[in-house]
């Protein structure tokens, strides 16, 4: 069982894992053994997830869930099998704490009559200003 807080929890056999060759490091192992990891994880099926947190782990996972709502990561950073797996279940758990956080909604704000009064003087200073650079009338 993988916690993610004090009451969700990911059951094992809700993850699949797949273990292919990676192309990162490991030297002459990196030909011969399988130690990256495509780790899957079925969000739509997933009934600890409330509704809300579902849309917004659809947004935090971005390209690695597919329509279905399965979420693929591939794990191929690191050198061993074993710490791949890890960083792969890790990224599973951070996303889905991600979309746990509700967002704080925006309230919007009035601007204060001082800003209000330093934007006009601001305007007033920079037409003075371009009104020197202008010619003196009737020299032609």
């Amino acid at each position: 069982m993988i916690q993610v807080t004090p009451q969700i929890a990911i059951e094992e056999n809700e993850i699949q894992e797949d273990f292919v060759r990676a192309s990162g490091p490991g030297g002459q192992n990196v030909n011969k053994v399988s130690n990256a990891v495509e780790l899957r994880f079925d969000s739509a099926a997933w009934p600890a997830l409330p509704a809300a947190a579902r849309q917004r782990l659809r947004r935090v996972a971005g390209r690695r869930m597919t329509a279905e709502g399965l979420i693929v990561i591939d794990a191929q950073r690191l050198r061993s099998l074993e710490q791949n797996r890890a960083d792969a279940v890790e990224r599973l758990v951070a996303m889905i704490r991600q979309s746990l956080v509700e967002p704080k909604p925006r309230r919007p704000t009035k601007p204060t009559r001082a800003s209000k009064e330093r934007r006009l003087a601001g305007k007033s200073r920079d037409a003075r200003t371009k009104k020197l650079r202008s010619r003196v009338g009737g020299e032609d």
